[in-house]
């Protein structure tokens, strides 16, 4: 019967939360959302553009390769910088994004459309990790046009399966690969526990070189800005731009925080 319900039309206009998901109808939720797949149609889109223009085995996969080792390091740069930052709800004119794409995720961490990125944010930073890259790399060989093909689609092939790897750390779902299993571990202390550290989604390598990798027992106290990621009542009474969109400051989301032990263990 759930399943049937996501495959109607209506299914992106009520909200879904994925600690009352399954496995299976998180599938069906990612494959109709239109983020994902406007991911998966740039994706082919820039495969298509390679075809028409190769480049030479050699740059091609140096591109890929290279965009794909560069993403982890831009995540955990713009997610511990710029989407814990505390200057842009400082900011009128940031202030609206930095909600929509960290603030309402902290708030309500399994709320699924919050969850996945607004593409007017994600493109564009897609697009500037791994283009000029690819561009670089495959200048040499007089193919920068294919070498950006690739190393875009490298990226957008790459984000989908971030998100999709996101989603599944916050479905009620014990991944049966230790591996994933540790990542769900991490990430859902940095959001229930203590959220200066775990930055990374798919490896948390640049936790590791960082200092900012952790475990509960080695942060007894839990942080009291965890959900709210700093913006306060007090500091909102100073910066209300936020709290103007959201009709009103949170401090958390009692819902999620009475399943922090079912979610997290």
């Amino acid at each position: 019967m759930k399943l049937a319900q996501a495959m109607r039309p209506d299914f992106w206009r009520r909200e879904h939360h994925l600690d009352k998901m399954s496995f299976k109808e998180l599938v069906l939720a990612y494959f109709q959302y239109p983020a994902i797949i406007a991911y998966l149609a740039l994706s082919v889109v820039s495969i298509v553009l390679f075809v028409r223009n190769p480049a030479p085995v050699a740059p091609t996969l140096i591109a890929i390769a290279v965009a794909t080792a560069i993403y982890p390091l831009v995540w955990y740069v713009l997610h511990r910088w710029v989407l814990h930052s505390r200057w842009m709800f400082k900011m009128p004119m940031l202030a609206a994004t930095w909600k929509r794409i960290h603030y309402d995720h902290h708030q309500d961490p399994n709320h699924l459309e919050v969850l996945f990125g607004a593409l007017h944010t994600t493109l564009p930073t897609i697009a500037l990790a791994t283009v000029p890259i690819g561009w670089a790399i495959g200048a040499p060989w007089n193919a920068g046009f294919a070498g950006a093909c690739a190393a875009l689609a490298t990226g957008l092939i790459t984000t989908c399966f971030y998100e999709f790897v996101h989603c599944i750390q916050h479905l009620a779902y014990k991944p049966k690969s230790k591996r994933l299993a540790e990542m769900k571990k991490r990430h859902m202390a940095h959001h229930f526990h203590d959220e200066n550290g775990n930055y990374g989604i798919t490896t948390f390598l640049w936790d590791r070189l960082f200092r900012t990798y952790y475990d509960r027992a080695e942060r007894p106290a839990k942080s009291p800005t965890v959900f709210n990621l700093g913006y306060t009542p007090e500091v909102a009474e100073k910066y209300p731009h936020v709290a103007r969109l959201s009709g009103g400051v949170a401090t958390g989301h009692p819902r999620q925080r009475g399943r922090q032990g079912a979610i997290v263990d």
